[in-house]
């Protein structure tokens, strides 16, 4: 299967206004994601929100089927919530941590992950410790295994960093985390929706992820996947009247199911919006979405690596839709100006979203451009004759 460039495009609306390199912050949805959520709120005006729900309750209902089914899980292993940051907090924060308790995550770690990390560790006195990486740049499963002892309670670490194109290698960490049996937390926020991901080939507990990434869902939508012979094992580290039952004056039992991390009013649009976004990528494929934006990055590294003045900043032998760059003399968050003047879109990773990585390679602030499958090559030329005006000014 291949993507239909033509149709894709067709069915993006954006498309027609902007060239759109930052999907990895929010990608531009299909029409399909965008009616779905325009139609139930109009529902919602015309008959009420709590009307338009009920009515919709068999959509709302096929959400879980169509996450599950684009993760590999079961519909009762998936909580949708407001963001993945939400998402994997809900599973970071069911964890009792203590005095000793070891969680072992990557360097290239998303600042909120890290900061619950801190915040755990002063509340507790568990200890955070960094798997070094191998030679590449990504987390060097080895030296995971050499790490490896009874303290470990938890095994946390991001798929995709935000700062770069690095895949870590999170299949073998799943098998380490399996064989040693500690619980493993994935970030898959960048690479659910521009990549297969299949949570029994990864070997991941748990797995949060976002909508409105490389997934082309709305903002303020998210989901976990909690495996569900744990889900029994985790409390929430809050509930409400949906995530649990108040069984007696004195007494409550929580769901048995993930939507224990769940909780009763979300966005009702968003969510029937998400499934919709996830019912899209499955009908073109996720191994057809990986070879072109894949591909789309690669010849952006190329043509990039070939302008004057400019550096290439990505780690890892495995790249993925994700281009971080720098040009010389020329601050990242002026270049992003510069491209939004020509309708090009791109972002800045700064120090402070992945500080321990960015700090060990000197590194300030990054460009960040991020091209997805329904981009064309036209686009991704007019990006770099644009950066190369920019490179050649400075």
């Amino acid at each position: 299967m291949s993507i239909d460039l033509s149709r894709v495009r067709s069915d993006t609306p954006g498309t027609a206004n902007v060239v759109h390199l930052n999907n990895a912050g929010a990608a531009l949805p299909p029409r399909q994601v965008l009616q779905a959520v325009q139609q139930h709120l109009e529902r919602e005006a015309a008959i009420g929100g709590y009307e338009a729900a009920a009515e919709a309750a068999g959509a709302i209902e096929g959400v879980y089927g169509s996450i599950a089914r684009l993760v590999n899980a079961a519909p009762d292993e998936i909580a949708v919530v407001e963001n993945a940051t939400r998402a994997w907090d809900m599973a970071f924060y069911s964890f009792g941590f203590g005095p000793g308790d070891r969680i072992l995550t990557a360097q290239a770690e998303y600042a909120s992950n890290y900061l619950a990390f801190l915040q755990v560790a002063r509340r507790t006195g568990a200890v955070i410790e960094v798997v070094p990486n191998d030679n590449g740049g990504a987390l060097d499963p080895h030296a995971l295994e050499r790490m490896i002892d009874g303290r470990v309670k938890l095994i946390a670490i991001t798929h995709i960093p935000t700062n770069g194109g690095l895949v870590n290698p999170a299949e073998a960490v799943g098998r380490i985390a399996r064989a040693h049996g500690i619980p493993y937390l994935l970030d898959a926020c960048q690479s659910v929706g521009q990549m297969p991901v299949d949570v029994e080939a990864l070997g991941c507990d748990m797995l949060s992820a976002t909508g409105r990434k490389f997934l082309r869902g709305p903002r303020g939508t998210g989901f976990l996947y909690v495996r569900r012979g744990l889900i029994g094992r985790l409390e929430p580290p809050f509930i409400d009247l949906h995530s649990a039952d108040w069984t007696g004056a004195d007494t409550y039992e929580f769901r048995a199911d993930a939507r224990r991390f769940e909780n009763w009013e979300c966005f009702v649009a968003g969510k029937i919006g998400l499934g919709a976004a996830a019912d899209y990528a499955m009908s073109l494929g996720l191994d057809a979405i990986r070879e072109r934006a894949w591909s789309l990055a690669d010849r952006l590294r190329t043509g990039l690596a070939a302008i004057p003045g400019t550096r290439l900043r990505d780690l890892g032998d495995m790249r993925s839709a994700i281009v971080s760059f720098t040009i010389d003399r020329i601050d990242p968050a002026a270049v992003k100006q510069r491209l939004a003047q020509q309708t090009i879109n791109v972002t800045v990773s700064g120090l402070t979203s992945t500080r321990l990585d960015m700090a060990a390679r000197q590194l300030q602030s990054v460009v960040r451009a991020s091209p997805h499958y329904y981009n064309s090559e036209e686009e991704i030329d007019r990006a770099l004759e644009a950066i190369a005006g920019i490179a050649r000014s400075a």
